[in-house]
């Protein structure tokens, strides 16, 4: 993953004078963030119905309906409120729990970690650090090396595919 980000920026950095630079994940981010809604109706107005409930008011899509469940494709993960790059694809991975797994973000203090007492059940969350984003819970029984399971909704993240 940081050879993937390394070469973005090495790409950024190499355009010509007066060149228009690509379209990157690290300049798709900075475009985004310049604009982020500063009050609840500017994030009604941005976001779709679901996208509000989940991001903003910390809903749960329903399990195995989530169109990044499956998702196999090579690219980076962003939050849909905000653009920032959270999950690398090959950090993800099938927990067969309904939402769309990943076993680390793509670098530290993308994600922010808040515990959750709701619904009789002690949980951590996790939300954009960049937009306060409401992502999904990390567990500890991930299979991996890292222990972790950033188990994530669908509705709350985009995807931006490895440009070939």
């Amino acid at each position: 993953m940081k050879k993937i980000l390394g070469l973005v920026l090495l790409l950024v950095s190499l355009q010509a004078c007066g060149q228009q630079p690509k379209q990157t994940i690290a300049t798709t981010a900075t475009k985004t963030m310049e604009n982020l809604p500063k009050t609840e109706a500017e994030w009604k107005a941005k976001l779709t119905e679901e996208e509000y409930y989940i991001l903003r008011q910390k809903g749960t899509e329903h399990p195995y309906t989530g169109k990044f469940l499956m998702h196999n494709e090579k690219g980076m993960y962003t939050c849909r409120g905000c653009g920032a790059p959270l999950f690398s694809s090959d950090s993800k991975f099938d927990s067969h729990c309904g939402w769309p797994s990943f076993d680390k973000e793509v670098k530290a203090g993308v994600i922010k970690e808040t515990v959750d007492n709701t619904l009789g059940m002690r949980r951590t969350e996790i939300t954009c650090a960049k937009c306060g984003g409401h992502l999904g819970h990390v567990f500890d029984d991930g299979p991996t090396d890292t222990g972790l399971r950033y188990c994530v909704n669908s509705v709350s993240i985009g995807f931006e595919a490895v440009k070939k």
